[in-house]
């Protein structure tokens, strides 16, 4: 998480960044002190978390080191888009994809919808000429440069289907690089040119004539919906995908979708709900689009980025994980929003624009069935998806940062409290820490379970406790962890590696991937991630695991908006109970320690 705050001072060109970064440290070198790290993973037994560091130890005997000691640098961050993302073969609609819903806006018509979507296009596009300029402000985290690589990799590319694996195409590096955006309406896709011959981007007053152009010559709601196709298990869309593009019109239109600079969605209305379940029915359909009735065709979910603009005020957007994390989405979301405000519709002398250009597919009948095919799997992946997106209105980061604790510390806390009190048992759960203090850092995982975070919430309910000293022990545990795992000496992305690497070299795997408390700790039932931003938005995702919970928060000042996930299918989650329990236990926490004395800390 990136809780530490990222200043933005310094200019400097993205090699300048790359060459002031250190690489990731070695795989194959135990990190130092994660060893001594009293953090037992929930549900490993204490015995057997002992057994296991006294007969391996935290790093690997010398013969080990030899065979796997390679120069890991290069290779961490490419295996973890490979494994995590590439290799990884469920749909990326809900088990990848994070949906961010903005801020509600304050239009019900279709010149509301096209004059936001004007707006944004605009700011996405103002942002991108920081990005091609090398202008973008470098972001510090504790003093010291974060890697800017990601920013890099989030326009004019996309993620391209194979029956075993996928891959990431970015055009943005093309000698003519897009020039371009795919807008799709009522199922049907078009391209539009978002550049003046001249290389000037258009105005927004320009670029709202096209949207109404688009509007217009896409009236009928009764088309196929190609774009389903991409939200199918991966192995069945990599092979309806071959299959498509063997046609050569449907092979141009769908490199035109995947060279765009990025796609706007211009969204049919969804079901009315009531001010309570409004945020919790946007942030479904940032996720999923709500089902093939609605606007689940409306995407082409291999697209890294998506904007989503409903004509009922429903704005938000969803992005393909592969190419990058959370933060470098929000700061382009920060961006546009403030260029939003400021930017007025200014007329524009009329220079005539060329009509977009609609983009055709000849759906033959085996296309028509792989749709139809996709399709019913949406609508059942829509079904099983419990959401629940809220507003925690009682106190924001101000509260923790008065009690000189950090927020992220303590939000984190709260959920262990909130599931213990639920389930009787801590789980094994994963947050997201950013790498980018290293040369293309992805992430690493802090593990929140930690024996003074259970030691806590057990003792929580317990009256006879000094349950104030414990709360501070479990915070400032979870804070020290989170500065190993930002400083690359967490433990997982280094299994990660010496497993991938044993693999690679056809090595006998090492013992600890088969012990069955390996399994029990990589079985994440929480899996969290605090994405802050300055625009009042939530991110959301789906669980990883068919029993467990997505949880993601943006702490703001004086609130805190969560979004949390599970899934029907299972009996023994419910989001809207861990939401509950949640801020039942942030609200416990604050009169705890409002109750105690400051001397007692």
């Amino acid at each position: 998480p990136c809780e530490a705050g990222v200043s933005d001072t310094d200019c400097w060109s993205l090699l300048a960044n790359m060459r002031t970064l250190s690489d990731c440290p070695d795989a194959h070198r135990g990190p130092r002190g994660a060893e001594s790290h009293p953090a037992a993973p929930g549900g490993v037994s204490e015995a057997g978390r002992c057994r296991r560091q006294t007969t391996e130890g935290p790093g690997t005997t010398s013969q080990e080191d030899g065979e796997l000691g390679k120069n890991l640098l290069g290779d961490l961050s490419d295996w973890w888009l490979q494994t995590a993302y590439l290799d990884y073969r469920m749909p990326v609609v809900i088990h990848s994809s994070p949906g961010v819903v903005l801020p509600r806006t304050e239009f019900s018509d279709r010149q509301g919808q096209m004059r936001y979507a004007a707006k944004l296009i605009a700011g996405v596009l103002d942002f991108k000429s920081m990005i091609d300029n090398e202008t973008l402000p470098v972001e510090y985290l504790g003093g010291k440069s974060l890697c800017m690589n990601q920013y890099y990799q989030v326009l004019s590319s996309c993620r391209i289907p194979g029956t075993k694996r996928d891959n990431v195409v970015n055009y943005a590096l093309d000698k003519r690089p897009p020039t371009h955006i795919t807008v799709v309406h009522n199922f049907q896709f078009f391209v539009l040119d978002v550049y003046n011959s001249d290389g000037t981007p258009l105005t927004v007053d320009q670029i709202y004539i096209q949207l109404e152009k688009i509007w217009n010559s896409s009236l009928q709601s009764n088309k196929e919906p190609i774009g389903i196709l991409t939200s199918n298990h991966r192995n069945s869309w990599g092979k309806a995908y071959n299959n498509l593009i063997k046609d050569k019109t449907n092979k141009e239109s769908v490199r035109a979708i995947q060279k765009s600079i990025f796609t706007v969605c211009l969204d049919a209305p969804m079901p009315r709900a009531s001010d309570d379940m409004y945020r919790t029915r946007a942030g479904v359909q940032m996720l999923h689009g709500g089902g093939s009735r609605w606007n689940s065709g409306n995407r082409w979910f291999d697209k890294t980025l998506q904007f989503i603009i409903g004509e009922d005020g429903t704005c938000g957007l969803i992005y393909e994980h592969a190419p990058a994390e959370g933060p470098p989405i929000v700061s382009l979301i920060d961006h546009v929003v403030e260029y939003m405000k400021s930017s007025e519709m200014v007329r524009t002398p009329m220079v005539p624009l060329r009509m977009p250009q609609k983009l055709r597919f000849n759906i033959t009948p085996e296309i028509k069935k792989d749709i139809e095919e996709a399709k019913q799997n949406m609508n059942i992946m829509v079904h099983d998806l419990d959401m629940k997106v809220s507003v925690f209105s009682h106190f924001g980061k101000d509260f923790p940062k008065s009690q000189k604790m950090s927020p992220d510390a303590f939000i984190q806390v709260a959920l262990q409290l909130a599931y213990y009190r639920i389930y009787k048992r801590c789980c094994p759960t994963y947050e997201s820490a950013s790498l980018r203090m290293f040369r293309l850092g992805r992430t690493d995982t802090i593990r929140s379970t930690s024996i003074d975070s259970a030691k806590f919430v057990k003792a929580m309910d317990d009256p006879n406790t000094e349950k104030v000293a414990l709360l501070d022990k479990a915070v400032k545990a979870h804070r020290a962890y989170t500065d190993m795992a930002i400083r690359g000496q967490a433990i997982d992305r280094h299994l990660l590696g010496l497993k991938l690497q044993a693999i690679e070299d056809l090595a006998a795997l090492p013992e600890i991937f088969m012990d069955t408390s390996y399994a029990v700790a990589m079985h994440f039932n929480l899996s969290t991630s605090q994405v802050p931003a300055k625009t009042d938005c939530v991110m959301c995702f789906g669980p990883v695991v068919p029993d467990g919970y997505g949880v993601c928060y943006n702490p703001m000042d004086a609130h805190i908006n969560f979004a949390v996930s599970a899934f029907n299918s299972c009996q023994d989650t419910n989001a809207t109970r861990l939401a509950q329990a949640l801020e039942d236990a942030m609200l416990d926490m604050k009169t705890l320690l409002e109750q105690t004395p400051k001397a007692k800390l």
